[in-house]
């Protein structure tokens, strides 16, 4: 054989050997193309009506309660009696207990204080009475004495000019010891009159501090005003970022701290969330909404949007504290199994869209910058670039790019075969 005759031999068989290795490719791209189609999950393009919701978390709350906060009083304010969450108390009963120990210490000190301040009071009066009486003896015995001058006076024709003369001097020395008797006596009175009245103040400022320790005593039990439930609120100053355990016996209060909440169960219900900032603009008193109440699964509960607080509400769970408002969610029935305090999730209805292209939401996959769909084609998918009008969690409107009817994957068809040719 010759040298030319080997080369030609050679070339056909590499030539044979890369159409096998083809054909082999190609076979085992449509077995592949085959078994993606038959395991990647789709879903069916639909018309219909498109809902764009805003999702927001709160709690159920009664219309009308009342929040008993921990008293306002300069002491520290550890819990020694607590009510149980969720048990159902009368007008009058507790719900918080405090130590009051340091505060009766003090009205103790405060009374003898008072009492110290009375005794004083008192002596400076008996004092006041008793020169007060030895002035009116001194002023009596100078008016007799300028009487009985006065009279010696009188006897002057009778008399000598020398004994004359020295009566009017007498006369003159006995009406100026009664000017002097009458100065001390109003002096006396003026001087004593400001010593009780100082004294008095003492007593007054003595009083009042043990008519405030008092009434801080007494603040420092919560009662009842009204029937009703009991919630107990959270201990944010221990609370992390998820959640806030609820005060407990032995914890430590701050002045103002929300203790427990007494809602009227005759009022009815609402529910209520933290709205971000940046959602605000979104809602509007009147919108619909559907709220799902974790405790009761399986159905949801329809309401309006009535109210949206004007200012923001800081929340100290998490720091720096997010500023959000507050919105209210009427209730248009009340379910028995609802309590106050309960955690829920409301959406609340943005916008309606007729006659809409929907696909679900995990269908919509972003490549190269674009929204994209995999439409199934026979035992394949074609990917399209799509045009999104609206989407929410579960559900995207599509303004363009799919058609109802075509069948579209709801997961990367390509993702498992890329990954099957890395192995």
């Amino acid at each position: 054989m010759t040298p030319l005759i080997t080369r030609r031999h050679r070339t056909r068989n590499i030539v044979i050997a890369v159409v096998l290795l083809l054909l082999a490719a190609g076979g085992v791209f449509a077995l592949r193309a085959r078994s993606t189609a038959s395991v990647v999950p789709v879903a069916v393009v639909t018309r219909g009506e498109f809902i764009n919701y805003l999702p927001v978390r709160g709690q159920i709350k009664a219309n009308h309660e009342v929040m008993m906060p921990a008293p306002a009083v300069p002491t520290d304010l550890q819990i020694i009696g607590l009510a149980q969450n969720g048990a159902t108390v009368k007008p009058g009963d507790v719900l918080a207990d405090f130590d009051a120990t340091q505060l009766q210490r003090d009205l103790e000190q405060y009374e003898t204080n008072l009492r110290q301040a009375q005794a004083q009071v008192e002596n400076v009066r008996a004092t006041a009475r008793s020169q007060d009486e030895q002035d009116l003896t001194d002023l009596a015995a100078a008016k007799f004495n300028v009487e009985r001058a006065k009279l010696d006076v009188s006897k002057q024709e009778i008399l000598s000019q020398i004994d004359g003369e020295k009566a009017k001097l007498a006369l003159a020395d006995a009406e100026q010891a009664l000017h002097q008797a009458e100065e001390k006596l109003s002096a006396d009175r003026s001087g004593y009159a400001a010593d009780i009245d100082k004294q008095q103040q003492v007593r007054e400022k003595a009083q009042f501090d043990v008519n405030r320790q008092k009434r801080w005593i007494s603040m420092m039990t919560l009662h009842a005003p009204m029937g009703g439930m009991v919630t107990i609120e959270e201990n944010t100053r221990f609370g992390g970022p998820a959640a806030s355990p609820q005060w407990k016996v032995g914890d430590r209060a701050w002045p103002g701290a929300p203790m427990v909440t007494l809602p009227e169960m005759s009022g009815g219900l609402k529910f209520e969330s933290a709205v971000e900032e940046s959602d605000r603009g979104q809602l509007r008193p009147g919108q619909q909404v559907t709220v799902r109440v974790d405790a009761v699964p399986g159905q949801d509960f329809q309401g309006k949007l009535s109210d949206i607080s004007p200012l923001t509400k800081p929340d100290f769970s998490t720091w720096p504290p997010p500023q959000n408002f507050l919105a209210d969610v009427s209730l248009s029935a009340i379910d028995p199994r609802l309590r106050p305090g309960m955690s829920a999730t409301a959406r609340v209805e943005l916008e309606r869209i007729a006659d809409a292209t929907i696909v679900p939401a995990e269908a919509v996959f972003m490549r190269a910058g674009h929204n994209v769909v995999y439409v199934q084609q026979g035992s394949s998918f074609q990917e399209r670039v799509v045009e999104v009008s609206r989407r929410n969690r579960e559900k995207v409107a599509i303004a363009s790019g799919v058609e109802p009817g075509e069948k579209i994957a709801t997961r990367d068809p390509f993702a498992g075969a890329a990954e099957g040719d890395t192995k």
